[in-house]
């Protein structure tokens, strides 16, 4: 400031100056005391499902490096579109978080209307875990291995239904792939998650499901359910005698499943930085991988950007599967 000025000036500037202090100080976001009071985790799937078991892997964790509690609101339904418009619809303060999976970039390819943008109404904070789909079978359904189903849905077509956690399930989409992949006709049964489609299959309700390994690793270990194939390119590191599917004959078959955080657009910068630095020490962390591992999924972490490039990347990606296989929900 000019110090040359004239008195009475001088003092009106340092008086607006004053004023104007506090202001600023309350435009920027309150990243200092973030959290103080316990965070909603909105996983959009019920309880007993693939994204619920690795949300509750991580729970702990993320509160107690936190200090707030974080709690699990289970808003289940259309493949996770209900709980995550909960979300997109909260105020952008960082105590409403998603904890998703990567139906979060499908639904948008199959669904003729949200109630959300995707691309819009979400900031990436960062990705937890990655893992392939299982094609999982009651035990008392005929068919072995995938060659084996193949040849039966041919034989019998429109015979054979199979089930997943909903419409625009990665699951939904292995489905879909696989019928594309083989010219097979198969009948889709949507659930509201994965443990009720689990429950259905070892019932004998339905005799096949395509859904994330968390769901299932337990009901195949017991032998309640028999594993066909990975929907991956690379093996389960969970299930390493189980074929991917293109060691099981179909060509081109790569659906990859994963579980990320995000937060509604608008959301402090400073929020995201503190909740993406805590994925990343809780993904590290020896206990936590043992527990993503034996679940059939590894730790991933990275940066927001990073998980706003996959983000990017599956909105095409998925678009041009659901165009290419006629797929499309009301």
């Amino acid at each position: 400031m000019n110090l040359f000025l004239a008195p009475w000036l001088r003092a009106g500037l340092l008086a607006v100056a004053a004023l104007a202090a506090p202001l600023a100080t309350q435009a920027q976001p309150p990243a200092g005391d973030y959290p103080n009071k316990p965070i909603r985790l909105v996983v959009p799937y019920p309880p007993g499902g693939g994204t619920d078991v690795i949300a509750r892997i991580v729970q702990e964790r993320f509160s107690s490096l936190l200090g707030q509690q974080v709690l699990i609101d289970n808003r289940g339904g259309a493949a996770g579109s209900i709980g995550t418009e909960v979300v997109a619809k909260s105020p952008p303060d960082g105590y409403t978080v998603l904890f998703t999976l990567s139906s979060h970039t499908i639904n948008p390819a199959i669904y003729n209307k949200l109630n959300f943008d995707t691309a819009k109404d979400f900031a990436p904070v960062g990705m937890v875990a990655s893992l392939p789909q299982i094609l999982v079978a009651n035990t008392q359904f005929a068919p072995n291995t995938v060659a084996e189903l193949v040849a039966l849905a041919k034989a019998k077509p429109d015979s054979i239904s199979f089930a997943s956690v909903g419409n625009g399930s990665p699951g939904h989409l292995a489905g879909e792939l696989l019928k594309l992949r083989t010219g097979t006709q198969m009948t889709h049964i949507p659930y509201r998650g994965g443990g009720p489609a689990v429950t259905d299959v070892m019932g004998g309700q339905v005799p096949l499901l395509w859904v994330s390994i968390p769901a299932a690793a337990q009901f195949v270990k017991a032998g309640k359910l028999k594993a066909l194939a990975v929907s991956t390119t690379k093996r389960s590191a969970a299930f390493p005698d189980v074929p991917t599917m293109q060691e099981a004959g179909i060509a081109d078959f790569d659906v990859d499943s994963w579980y990320a955080v995000f937060v509604p657009a608008k959301t402090p910068q400073p929020v995201i930085d503190k909740l993406n630095r805590v994925i990343n020490v809780v993904v590290k962390e020896p206990e936590i991988r043992d527990k993503l591992l034996a679940q059939g999924s590894e730790g991933v972490g990275g940066t927001p950007e990073q998980l706003g490039k996959v983000v990017g990347t599956e909105l095409v990606r998925w678009q041009k599967l659901a165009k290419e296989a006629n797929i499309k929900v009301d």
